[in-house]
């Protein structure tokens, strides 16, 4: 049994002024993330809610878009609809070619 349909978008598809919200682990997210990117580990999602707007469009990120959609099934379930799950993760950002920093000194990669 699902919930409501999952929002997906694509990474050539993120409004350059969205909000990204990052769900890896947080030694996944110093490997490589989105620039501008924030980062919310999704255990820590429903302690945080607070954190994410309801006012702009939010993208929400893991590695592959398992643990994202599951995000965004559960913001959507709390009375969020400006959520979207990014199609393919991180692994789709980068293989699209968008940017990514890392927080280590090396160069950035999806862990």
């Amino acid at each position: 049994m699902y919930g409501p349909q999952v929002p997906n978008v694509t990474p050539n598809d993120v409004p350059a002024d969205a909000y990204l919200l990052d769900v890896r682990e947080p030694e996944e997210w110093t490997t490589g993330h989105a620039p501008g990117a924030h980062h919310v580990p999704m255990m820590e999602i429903p302690a945080r809610m607070a954190e994410v707007p309801t006012d702009v469009d939010v993208v929400v990120v893991c590695r592959s878009g398992g643990r994202s959609g599951q995000v965004v099934s559960y913001l959507l379930g709390n009375g969020w609809d400006n959520v979207r799950n990014l199609d393919g993760g991180m692994q789709s950002w980068a293989g699209a070619g968008r940017d990514m920093v890392s927080e280590n000194g090396q160069p950035a990669r999806v862990l």
